[in-house]
């Protein structure tokens, strides 16, 4: 990882403290060390390792999408080891309530007859939930996600309960196995930083997780950073300065998937409805979170292209018409990524 340096600033911003450097300089070396324990359970995956620790440190949720037995659910534990986060695990199910996973009221008599109701917190009540094949659970349970996801809290019987801080949803989704599955709203979706699309490893990652797993010991990732400290590093992103040319690159290019504002036809034609205000906030602050990765104290438009298509691949839908002529999601990001790049 390279040193972070003023150099990488726009013109014309101002150049940050030397204190705010320092601050810098250590948080990268952290991650450098957060990523290099995460290598020691996960191989290969370098893309959706770094786009989902991109995710968190930008304060975020993440949807991973792929076939079985890639690695997702080990992701997940993993990342709660090094990052020092408690985690648990919701394996949805169809007959999954959504009590199952906030936690419900229970009433109890005292030794002098008092009856009162007592709140039982659920699984959600921790820094990392993994929500596994989130897609098998019904919508009713589905939507009790919707503002803890947003908020940081849930209600029960009419009163808040606030969320440890952080609170992060890591959701995995099969998208293969269609029966008894039920597709995520949009308004579910949105909720979700990124969806990550996990897919196979390459043949070298994979004779080296196949000499490393299958032998009497395996490495084990170790603790890197807790709680705390990634909050103090989400902050510490925020604080990152973008130059003018990225915020208008950002808004240019969700403008430009956006039916009836977009003037560009050849895209929207195919596009049933675009991405919200949340992408711009999305790649903003994923933008921030990636140029850090990689030892830069100020995101370019590269990171913006490298970082539209698990943006904003969620947050889009295409029509009857891109259906019937066979173009995909991919396609047209790709093409709106030209238009910019």
């Amino acid at each position: 990882m390279s040193s972070l340096s003023t150099s990488d600033l726009s013109p014309g911003e101002t150049s940050p403290p030397d204190a705010l450097l320092a601050e810098f300089e250590t948080l990268s070396e952290r991650i450098a060390a957060v990523r290099s324990s995460i290598g020691r359970a996960i191989f290969g995956q370098t893309d959706v390792v770094d786009q989902t620790l991109i995710t968190l440190l930008a304060g975020g949720h993440v949807l991973l999408v792929g076939v079985p037995g890639l690695a997702k659910t080990r992701l997940v534990e993993t990342l709660g080891t090094v990052l020092g986060l408690d985690d648990r695990r919701v394996q949805c199910t169809p007959d999954l309530m959504p009590a199952d996973i906030l936690g419900s009221e229970v009433l109890e008599e005292s030794d002098a007859g008092r009856r009162s109701f007592r709140f039982i917190k659920g699984p959600i009540f921790t820094k990392l939930l993994m929500a596994d094949e989130i897609n098998r659970a019904s919508p009713r349970t589905q939507s009790a996600l919707l503002q803890a996801m947003q908020e940081h809290r849930v209600t029960i019987a009419g009163q808040p309960h606030d969320l440890p801080e952080p609170f992060h949803v890591l959701a995995t989704q099969n998208p293969l196995e269609q029966e008894g599955t039920y597709p995520l709203p949009e308004a579910q979706l949105d909720r979700f930083l990124m969806q990550i699309e996990v897919g196979y490893p390459d043949i070298d990652a994979e004779r080296q997780m196949l000499i490393a797993t299958t032998g009497l010991h395996q490495d084990e990732a170790h603790p890197v950073m807790d709680g705390p400290e990634l909050i103090a590093a989400q902050r510490l992103i925020r604080r990152i300065p973008v130059g003018e040319s990225v915020v208008e690159g950002i808004l240019a290019l969700v403008n430009a998937a956006r039916p009836g504002i977009s003037t560009h036809n050849d895209i929207v034609r195919h596009i049933a409805w675009g991405p919200g205000p949340r992408a711009s906030q999305a790649l903003m602050l994923a933008s921030r979170a990636r140029a850090l990765l990689e030892g830069r104290l100020s995101p370019s438009l590269d990171d913006v292209i490298a970082l539209a298509p698990p943006v904003l691949r969620h947050r889009m839908a295409l029509n009857f018409a891109a259906r019937a002529d066979g173009v995909t999601m991919a396609q047209i990001i790709d093409q709106l990524c030209r238009q910019f790049s």
